[in-house]
């Protein structure tokens, strides 16, 4: 992680709005707004029908599946930071003004949220985990103290180098980000 600026990026599951589609899956500039982060960041938001609800479910033994997990709802935007930083830029705050915003809305006041770094493989795999859990433990103390968000609905974890967004170019912009994961389950 020597060469650049670092490019933060929070993976966005449960995001059907056209602006997601035409960015590729990352939110970028006017993209990231409070509505299209609370949608993401809303359990369920995505399938916009409310939650079946019955009384029992009987299952067969012949038909007995088990359920496939729900993906967590997430987040993807891109914020910047200087090389082998974990200073945040301007612009990286401007977006974690509008994600601060979005996590003190009603809508996700009530939840808790993981706060994932992640690092490209350059650079040894201690000195990545070392420096994607600063990452993430700088974004959680900006939204704690600038934004007001609840430390205690936070958690900051360094994920290193071992889960690459895209592992067909391993320096792509998408291995060095953030993820923000709502812990609702």
């Amino acid at each position: 992680m020597k060469a650049g600026s670092f490019f933060l990026i929070v993976p966005l599951v449960a995001f059907s709005c056209a602006a997601f589609a035409q960015s590729e899956g990352v939110l970028r500039g006017k993209d990231i707004t409070e509505s299209a982060l609370i949608q993401a960041l809303t359990p369920g938001a995505d399938s916009g029908e409310a939650p079946v609800r019955t009384r029992s479910i009987r299952v067969s033994p012949d038909n007995a599946r088990p359920a496939a997990a729900a993906k967590p709802a997430s987040a993807s935007l891109l914020i910047t930071f200087e090389t082998n930083s974990a200073e945040l830029t301007p612009r990286a705050k401007q977006s974690l003004d509008i994600v601060g915003k979005a996590l003190l809305s009603d809508k996700l006041a009530t939840f808790r949220f993981a706060i994932q770094g992640h690092a490209d493989p350059r650079g040894d795999s201690e000195g990545n985990l070392r420096l994607s859990q600063l990452r993430a433990e700088s974004v959680r103390q900006y939204l704690v103290q600038n934004k007001h968000v609840d430390e205690s609905r936070l958690e900051a974890v360094g994920k290193g180098d071992k889960e690459l967004m895209n592992p067909a170019n391993p320096i792509a912009p998408e291995n060095r980000r953030v993820t923000i994961i709502n812990l609702a389950q």
